[in-house]
């Protein structure tokens, strides 16, 4: 959640174990591992608004993700618990969501990150500029 925004009802939280095969030989999760555990938050948030892939594919749109942040603050170890929140932040041109993974028991922030996705027209590969009707179906809002 952005500093100073009100809390989002856009939002799903989950949570995981941290595998063996996740670590690298520092024995700690590889950096390239929380990009699986965003899809992780992120399917669950979109199952939430009843817009999964399956949907979204049904609908007619891809949703590609064309920009991702990580911003690495600690470090999770095989067999923590960690909770994975993801929030969309923003809807109208694109689907933005933040994410925050942080320890399951202490609450600890370990990562902070985004990603960007846009429609696709599935028929026509034409990237949207407007987000498409029924994102804001799902959503519960009206176009502006």
């Amino acid at each position: 959640m952005r500093r100073g925004a009100p809390p989002s009802r856009w939002f799903a939280e989950t949570e995981i174990e941290i595998q063996f095969y996740d670590l690298d030989p520092m024995q700690i999760v590889w950096h390239g591992n929380y990009v699986k555990y965003l899809e992780v938050a992120r399917c669950a948030l979109l199952d939430q608004i009843a817009y999964n892939y399956n949907q979204m594919k049904d609908s007619g749109y891809a949703w590609p993700v064309i920009d991702m942040n990580l911003r690495y603050i600690g470090s999770a170890v095989f067999g923590q618990r960690i909770k994975l929140r993801a929030e969309i932040v923003e809807y109208e041109h694109r689907l933005k969501i933040d994410y925050l993974i942080s320890d399951a028991a202490s609450g600890k922030r370990l990562t902070r990150a985004s990603t960007s996705q846009v429609a696709v027209d599935i028929a026509t590969g034409e990237m949207c500029f407007v987000s498409p009707a029924i994102l804001f179906e799902k959503l519960g809002v009206t176009p502006s």
